[in-house]
C-alpha cells in the first residue's frame, strides 16, 4: 500500500512579547503537517523499507514544502527550518525516520529555501495528540544560536495507531531578545575549532 494522506494542517504563531518585553521584530513560526497511513503497519517486521520510502517521501516533501512556502511568502524569507515525524503506536521509530531521513524528502525543502545546513529533526512514537516537536536551526549557519528554536504542536486525532504524522517547520526571525552569543565565540574562548569543538 502506498502513502494515503488523511489530512493536512498549517499553523502560524507570532510572538509579539517575550519576557515581558516587546519584540523589536515579531518572531513568526510556521508548521505544516500531513497525517498519513503507515504503509508498514500490520505487516510484521519489514526488512526493506525502500519501496515505500521512494513512493511516499517525495510526495510528502513536495506537499509540505509548498504549504510552508505559500504561508511564508517565499523561500528566501525562511531563516530557520526543521522536520519531524511521529509514528503511531503500531509502528516503529524506524517508520517515522524512514519518511523524513531521505534526500527524497528533505531536498524539496532545502532547494526551496536555498539552504546549506542539515535539517534539524525529531522522530518519535506516540498516540493521538502526542507532542509534535520540530527543532529549527538557521538554514545556512549551524552555529547561529538565535535561531535554535522548537515548534511544539499536536493533533487531537493523530497519529492513529496505524498512522504517521510528518511535519516541516520554519521561522522568520530568531528568538526575541536573544543574548547568549554564538558557538563561534565559545570555540574562540576555548581555543577549539569548528571541526573539533570538544577538542578530542
Amino acid at each position: 500500500m502506498g502513502i494515503q494522506i488523511r489530512k493536512t494542517g498549517l499553523q502560524i504563531e507570532t510572538t509579539l512579547i517575550e519576557g515581558g518585553k516587546a519584540a523589536a521584530v515579531p518572531l513568526k513560526l510556521f508548521s505544516a503537517y500531513a497525517v498519513v497511513n503507515n504503509p508498514w503497519a500490520g505487516r510484521g517486521f519489514v526488512e526493506d523499507l525502500k519501496p515505500e520510502i521512494h513512493a511516499g517521501a517525495p510526495v510528502l516533501g513536495e506537499l509540505l514544502t509548498k504549504m510552508i512556502i505559500d504561508a511564508v511568502g517565499s523561500g528566501d524569507a525562511v531563516e530557520a527550518y526543521g522536520k519531524s515525524a511521529v509514528v503511531g503506536l503500531d509502528g516503529e521509530i524506524e517508520h517515522a525516520s524512514a519518511l523524513i531521513h531521505t534526500l527524497r524528502f528533505g531536498n524539496f525543502y532545502r532547494q526551496a529555501v536555498g539552504a546549506k545546513s542539515y535539517l534539524a529533526f525529531c522522530n518519535t512514537r506516540g498516540p493521538a495528540n502526542a507532542p509534535i516537536m520540530i527543532p529549527l536551526m538557521d538554514k545556512n549557519d549551524e552555529g547561529r544560536r538565535s535561531h535554535y528554536l522548537t515548534i511544539q504542536t499536536s493533533i487531537p486525532d493523530a497519529p492513529a495507531a496505524d498512522e504517521i504524522v510528518v511535519a516541516l517547520g520554519a521561522s522568520v526571525g530568531g528568538r526575541p531578545h536573544h543574548r547568549i552569543g554564538d558557538r563561534y565565540q565559545d570555540l574562540k574562548d576555548l581555543g577549539q575549532d569548528v571541526a573539533n569543538p570538544a577538542g578530542v
